[in-house]
């Protein structure tokens, strides 16, 4: 046992013993090894760090006074054309770090040790992986992110685009907590050849695929309009779906298609924030199935939040979600984030278990007071221990405004 690397939890009534990225004893440990941290917390409570397993990165500054559309959206295509599509355009090599680090230091504030990002820039392809990675990697957050191709600018030549930008990504990041994925934007905005060469691409680099996947009736529409059941059989007909690959959203898919879907071993996201937000609907055959994880599709990383939407949105829509769904929700995030990094996030603060933790104060505390990912503290009361929050914030509030009116240069279709 190397003590440079050990940390010592002393929660007082037990104590936890980390050597590098896993808790190797919890109990009554005695006194600290000599040359341990030792972190003191008497009377504090240790939970699994949080996993958002769908979210956008790049929607980090959205909060910070962007702009509404001149015209009120009136269904969920019109929300992407007048509010989303031209926030992404916008976005160039500054406003999507300053967007990134904003999102990845509120996560860890928050306990969420693990994001699962996709991404779009279309004016900002090359590269902008790397700016999403760096941002997570100078703060200690673990980050799965791929660039979600799309046609929908610039015809197959955009699509292209952005899957060699998962390609170029795959084969050079050598961040430890960032992991590549290949990603799609969704169904409905790319043509066949893209999507092939998505799933070629996916099996070449032993990677899976993340895409948005019946998000809206109009996902659906358009499958059925291209010869297909609906986009799930689309995407598998056309190889784009290995397994382990990620379904974001399945709000308009039938519980036979769910089952498909796990079957064969592909995990779905529900995102019942976002959902409520563009009006798409509640996600009713989700059920409680084991490959449902939750997140935030772009919402800040509070997965706390996300699991009291979970229920009430569940209600708002007449759906009886049984006592175990949000539990269910929460292993499922684990279980594909220990997947995708190579991990063992226990739902459970164990000896083994990866060392991705979060200490509250109690039970009723809104956020921790110490975030640790792999062993390593990144939040020591409630402060960031690799960057200054303020400092973080004034850089946003800097270029958001700009952001804005790049954004508004857009016509709205």
């Amino acid at each position: 046992m190397a003590l440079t690397d050990v940390l010592f939890v002393d929660l007082g009534t037990e104590q936890l013993l980390v050597d590098g990225d896993v808790v190797v004893a919890r109990g009554s440990l005695g006194l600290a090894p000599a040359g341990a941290r030792v972190l003191e917390c008497r009377g504090a409570r240790v939970v699994p760090g949080s996993v958002n397993a769908h979210t956008h990165l790049y929607s980090g500054l959205a909060g910070l006074g962007m702009p509404a559309p001149t015209r009120p959206p009136e269904n969920f295509v019109q929300i992407l054309e007048r509010v989303w599509w031209r926030l992404d355009r916008a976005l160039d090599r500054e406003s999507l770090t300053r967007s990134a680090e904003l999102y990845v230091a509120e996560a860890l504030l928050h306990g969420t040790t693990a994001l699962v990002d996709h991404h779009e820039s279309p004016e900002f392809i090359r590269g902008s992986l790397d700016t999403l990675a760096d941002a997570a990697d100078a703060l200690g957050c673990r980050l799965a992110t791929g660039y979600g191709a799309t046609d929908r600018n610039a015809g197959e030549a955009e699509g292209r685009a952005g899957l060699d930008e998962c390609r170029r990504f795959a084969e050079t990041n050598r961040r430890a907590r960032v992991k590549p994925l290949v990603a799609l934007h969704a169904s409905f905005t790319v043509g066949d050849a893209t999507v092939r060469y998505a799933g070629k691409l996916a099996r070449e680099l032993s990677l899976p695929v993340h895409v948005h996947v019946a998000e809206d009736r109009a996902d659906v529409s358009d499958a059925q309009t291209r010869g297909h059941p609906g986009p799930l059989e689309r995407l598998l007909s056309l190889g784009a779906l290995p397994p382990g690959s990620i379904l974001a959203h399945g709000v308009h898919l039938e519980r036979s298609q769910v089952e498909e879907a796990t079957g064969r071993g592909l995990w779905l996201v529900q995102n019942p924030r976002s959902n409520a937000g563009n009006r798409v609907g509640f996600a009713h055959a989700l059920g409680n199935d084991a490959r449902v994880a939750l997140g935030t599709d772009g919402y800040p990383a509070d997965m706390r939040a996300e699991r009291e939407a979970l229920a009430s949105e569940a209600a708002r829509a007449g759906a009886t979600l049984s006592d175990e769904v949000p539990a269910s929700r929460i292993r499922a995030s684990r279980a594909l984030a220990s997947e995708l990094f190579g991990l063992r996030l226990s739902d459970a603060v164990e000896a083994g278990s990866t060392a991705d933790l979060a200490i509250f104060d109690d039970g009723a505390a809104p956020r921790p007071r110490h975030v640790i990912v792999g062993g390593e503290l990144v939040v020591h009361d409630f402060a960031l221990a690799r960057g200054d929050m303020a400092q973080i914030e004034a850089r946003a509030r800097e270029i958001a405004p700009r952001l804005w009116e790049k954004m508004t240069s857009y016509p709205e279709p």
